[in-house]
This record gives C-alpha cells, structure tokens and sequence, in this order.
C-alpha cells in the first residue's frame, strides 16, 4: 500500500506544482460562473453543481496539460543532461517530441558553444604543455653550457691560460642568450596577457629608420653583407608604438642577417595613399612554404642545427606578430627556399 501511495505521490508532486500557479485564476473563474449560473437560473443549488462539474473538467484538462508540459520538461532535461555530459555527436541528434524550433535552435547553439569552448581549452592545454616542455628545454641548454663551463674552470682550466678565456666567453656567451630568453619569454606573456601596454603615436619615419641602419651595419659588414634602406619621404610620419616597432625590426632584420650567407638585406618603406608598407627583405636561405604557417609559433624552428648555431630563442617571430596584430595589421611572408625571404606589414601614415 505504501508503495503504491508512493508511486501515487511522485505522479501528482510535480503535476501539483505545473498546477499550483492556476489555482487562484481556477477559482475566481468558478465564482463568477457561479454568479453568472445564480442570476440566471436563481437555484443556488443548481449553480453550485454547475459549477462543481466545471471545477472538476477544469482540473482534469489541467492536469492532463501539466502532465503533458511535464513530459516535455523532463524531455529538455534529459537533453541538457546529456550535453553536459558530452553524450550527443551532432547537434542534429536533438528531437524534442514538442514543435518548439526555437528552443531546439538554442539547444543546438549551446551545444555548439559548449562544444567550441571544451576544444578551445584542450587546444590550451596542449598548447601549454608544449609551452612548458620547449622552454624547459631552451632553459636547460644555456644553464647545462654555463655550468659545464664554470666546472671545468674549477677543474683547473682557470689556472691554465690557454684555455681559461675561452671557458669564461663561452659561459659568457650563454648568459647573453639566456638572459634573452628570459626577456623574451616577459614580453610575450606580457603582450598576450594583455599587460603590455601600447603608446601609439606619430612619430618621424625617416629618423627611425636611420636609426635601425645605423645599428645593424655594422652587424652586416661583419659577416660581409650589404645593407641597404630604401628611399621614401623624409617628412614621412608613421602611427604606432614606435619602441614595439623597433622591437619587431630588430628581431626581423636580426633573422635576416643571420639567415643570408651573401647578398643583401634591405629595409624598405612604400608608400600608399593612407598606409605606409614596411619590411625587410634579403637574399638568404629562404622558407619552405610547409614551414612558412609555423613560423610564428613559439619555438618553433625551420632548420633546428642552423638556429643553435646562430642563436636565439624561438620566440622573436612569435612576439613580432603579436606587436603588428596589436597594431591591426598582418605581417605577411614571402619566401622561397634558396630566393630569400620578405616580411612586412601596413600602418597608418
């Protein structure tokens, strides 16, 4: 019996309660039948069975209905509990017994977006964790050469003059270049943290540019390259930020210099009517075009012996596209391998 008045319970329970919010409308509806039925008929009783019966049609349509909007609920349930645990393949699986398109549109939009958001932080995760391992890696060379170093100077080779020096500029050398690292590995948590901020303005093209030729010319002619600037307007002004743009063009004419044996590397500025496009350009190994969609990836590296041989950290490319994205432009890449590379990109004038 007591199974039964509890099956009995968990039926009515939550009909009741789609019920229980008419219950006031029921009633007075019924009242004013009554009076309706009173004054026509004048039997009190006759009004009150009149109304009685209603009342009882009235609850069984409604409870018929609730029952039936209860399904339905249940039904919408079952759906959000299934794409919150992931059990649906395509949003096309959604079928609600109810015509309701719109709701099914919003269901297929969550699912959507649920879904999007669960690739989206996997992708961060694998994103991370290669993050994680590469500068684990990029760490370790610098500190495994300096403390190599620094061992074998305490071994006895500081006290031998023919090859103390040597030692001490090759753990020189690697301090250089991990403490690059480091730098770099700030900027580009600070620029995609958002942290960086940007001070655009306009500044004196032809001064910027003279600069950057001045500073890397020698770096050239020491490996016995030309270095040329191309001629543009001297009363050009550009907008920017122009410390993060001289951060890019070091990074870009630093790779140029290091990846042409012979030749030229050129830094050019075209004119436009509103833009001004800007770059460098040289003569040296160039990209494959399978390798030219990475580039920009964090430690990512085209020729893995040749960038240890020349140096870096693997990350001056990626902070280069952060720096002109964050100028609403794009750096674009044409290279070829053994005919050079050219990077550059538009900005205001």
């Amino acid at each position: 019996m007591s199974d039964i008045n509890l099956k009995y319970n968990n039926l009515l329970s939550p009909a009741y309660e789609l019920v229980k919010p008419y219950c006031k409308e029921l009633i007075l509806y019924n009242m004013v039948v009554f009076l309706i039925f009173y004054v026509i008929i004048h039997s009190l009783i006759i009004s009150l069975l009149i109304v009685f019966l209603n009342i009882l049609f009235a609850l069984f349509l409604i409870y018929k209905s609730a029952m039936k909007r209860l399904e339905e609920l249940n039904r919408i349930k079952a759906i959000i509990r299934k794409i919150r645990k992931s059990n649906f393949n395509e949003p096309e699986d959604f079928q609600l017994k109810i015509d309701l398109p719109d709701l099914r549109d919003e269901f297929i939009k969550m699912y959507n977006k649920l879904k999007s958001d669960i690739q989206y932080l996997r992708k961060l995760e694998k994103i991370r964790t290669e993050f994680l391992g590469n500068v684990s890696h990029e760490l370790r060379t610098p500190i495994f050469a300096i403390q190599s170093s620094l061992e074998t100077l305490l071994k006895g080779a500081l006290e031998d003059k023919n090859v103390n020096k040597r030692f001490i500029e090759k753990a020189h050398r690697h301090t250089i270049s991990l403490n690059s690292l480091l730098n770099d590995l700030i900027d580009i948590s600070m620029i995609e943290s958002g942290e960086m901020r940007m001070s655009y303005r306009f500044f004196d093209a032809a001064l910027f540019f003279k600069n950057l030729y001045n500073e890397f010319l020698p770096i050239a002619n020491q490996k016995g390259l030309e270095l040329s600037l191309s001629e543009f307007n001297e009363n050009l002004r550009i907008y920017g930020d122009k410390e993060k743009l001289k951060q890019v063009f070091v990074n870009l004419l630093t790779n140029a210099i290091k990846y042409t044996d012979e030749g030229k590397v050129e830094i050019f500025v075209l004119e436009g009517k509103s833009e001004v496009e800007i770059g460098v350009k040289d003569t040296g190994i160039g990209i494959s075009e399978s390798d030219i969609s990475r580039i920009f990836e964090r430690f990512y590296r085209v020729d893995k012996a040749r960038s240890r041989e020349v140096g870096g950290t693997g990350l001056g490319l990626a902070i280069v596209k952060h720096i002109v994205e964050a100028h609403h432009s794009k750096i674009i890449v044409s290279s070829k391998l053994g005919s050079g590379s050219i990077f550059s990109f538009k900005l205001k004038k």
